[in-house]
């Protein structure tokens, strides 16, 4: 716990603000969108107004209030979220013992439910649930101004879009620079999955468009090439959809990266058409599949078309050059191991790029709440809040899965090891392949034993070949091969000890990524052959 003992007076800075708006970003590459909407609705307090970002693991609490107090500030306005709510209830902590006289006010998903129970929101002089693009201003006003808020958690306002400025404008150089951009052309969902905090909305609403084109060209002009869009349903409204593309082909390069959340079994001809347009490297869908277990669905409230969603997928990977990322989710209601074992080797069979495995969160105001004691639902008090067991699930497997969640992404996801997972997920089922190598790795393997963290490549490449010549007793030149193949391609330098006398004295790098591309992708579009 910090300690304001440890504070020490703040060096005077010339700037000062009456209203910062502030939050805790998880690493740098990360703007906050939600800030810059902020401080674009702030009217005639914009000039009195300032953004600051701090990175979650940089400094500590006490630097961060060193450095928000130096500001002088009347207002703080914190963002707070299920990864840095925990940091930032210290850091308010702190300057309500350094200086009460500052007027907390909070915002964002994590604080916008079961807002009273909050260590955090008590702290807090305000809270604005839901929508703050409105009604964070007001708040100021009524603040600075008068009269003063009579209640303390205040209900955001939810206007037309039209009547909210757009952010864009306060993306800086260096945002543009070495930031995901992020942007939405819409916001809200219409779908009700249970796990999902946008079950809350009623539908989906979209910006008007050629104003958001608009705002879009103004950043492209700016030199932004990185755009990561929000929209929880990008192909929702197919016509916006086909618009929002064609801007961009219209303006493709080499340089040009775009991320979309996309509607697994929704994706129309026209749509294909369009997508079959961009080059490689330059489209990324996030694709949530979360289950293919029919029952668990129905359960959950998530209408999913599997057959539309296992056709879609196909014709993405062998009619288009659009890198997948598909995600799973593990301990939904009713779901045990053997069953989402089916629905991964569903998948797998598939062969999308990558497969994210996560556990279930059981987020603040969603509806997932309400299977808690018909399926033994049991979930950490602390964020972010993973279910620890259920009626399906063992805490003993669910423990098992969150290691083989951290290996998978370690070894399939991140693209290192393109030759040697075919030897890896050899058997009837993938998934149980490789969750055998994951309990491995973490009871038995000499390298890697007891250990989620601070694995290298060359750990893993120790490992991978400990692993496949001993217990799967595999050829050893074959396995051989294939690490050194892969260990080679991936541009390393180190000799891990089972290819040291096979390595290359100065191994070949792949090229570097474009700066727009994530690492991964990179590493995965790197080793596809030509």
């Amino acid at each position: 716990m910090a300690n304001s003992d440890n504070i020490h007076p703040p060096t005077p800075v010339q700037t000062t603000s009456t209203i910062v708006l502030c939050t805790l970003n998880a690493k740098y590459i990360h703007a906050s969108l939600g800030l810059r909407y902020l401080f674009a609705n702030m009217g005639e307090l914009q000039s009195q107004t300032r953004i600051c970002e701090f990175m979650i693991n940089r400094k500590s609490p006490e630097e961060w209030a060193n450095e928000l107090i130096a500001m002088n500030p009347r207002i703080i306005g914190f963002g707070v979220y299920i990864w840095n709510t925990v940091q930032t209830c210290e850091l308010v902590k702190l300057l309500k013992q350094l200086r009460p006289d500052i007027t907390i006010v909070l915002g964002g998903p994590e604080v916008s439910h079961e807002v009273l129970e909050q260590e955090i929101a008590q702290l807090s002089n305000y809270v604005i649930t839901g929508w703050g693009d409105i009604s964070f201003p007001k708040l100021c006003r009524a603040v600075l101004h008068g009269p003063q808020p009579l209640m303390k958690v205040i209900a955001g306002e939810q206007p037309p879009l039209d009547d909210i400025q757009l952010p864009y404008a306060y993306y800086t150089d260096e945002d543009l620079a070495h930031r995901l951009l992020y942007v939405e052309a819409s916001r809200g969902c219409p779908f009700k999955c249970e796990f999902c905090i946008s079950s809350l909305d009623k539908t989906a609403w979209a910006f008007d468009l050629d104003l958001f084109l608009g705002q879009l060209q103004t950043l492209y002009s700016r030199g932004a090439r990185n755009f990561k869009f929000v929209d929880r349903t990008f192909n929702l409204k197919i016509d916006a959809s086909v618009r929002i593309m064609q801007f961009f082909l219209d303006r493709m390069g080499d340089d040009l990266f775009l991320h979309f959340e996309v509607i697994p079994d929704h994706l129309p001809d026209r749509l294909k058409e369009m997508i079959a347009k961009f080059p490689p490297g330059s489209l990324q869908f996030e694709v949530g599949i979360q289950t293919f277990n029919v029952d668990v669905q129905k359960r959950i409230s998530r209408k999913q078309d599997n057959d539309k969603t296992v056709a879609n997928l196909k014709w993405l990977l062998n009619e288009s050059n659009a890198h997948l990322h598909t995600d799973l989710i593990f301990g939904l209601p009713g779901e045990s191991l053997q069953s989402f074992s089916d629905g991964f080797d569903k998948l797998y069979a598939l062969e999308p790029h990558e497969i994210q495995l996560g556990i279930l969160k059981r987020l603040r105001g969603t509806p997932i709440a309400k299977h808690t004691e018909t399926h033994g639902m049991v979930y950490d008090p602390l964020p972010p809040y993973q279910v620890r067991q259920t009626a399906a699930v063992s805490a003993a497997d669910m423990t098992r899965f969150a290691h083989m969640a951290r290996y998978w992404d370690l070894v399939a996801n991140s693209g290192r090891f393109t030759a040697t997972m075919p030897l890896l997920m050899l058997g009837d089922s993938p998934f149980g392949a490789f969750m055998a190598f994951s309990d491995w790795l973490w009871n038995e393997s000499i390298h890697i034993k007891g250990k989620t963290s601070g694995i290298t490549p060359e750990h893993l490449v120790n490992a991978l070949h400990a692993y496949l010549t001993g217990p799967r007793g595999m050829d050893v030149d074959v396995v051989t091969q294939a690490l050194l193949t892969d260990y080679v391609a991936s541009g390393a330098r180190a000799r891990p000890d089972v290819l040291r006398h096979l390595m290359p004295k100065f191994p070949a790098p792949i090229p570097k990524a474009k700066k727009q591309h994530s690492q991964r992708q990179a590493q995965h579009l790197s080793l596809t052959p030509s």
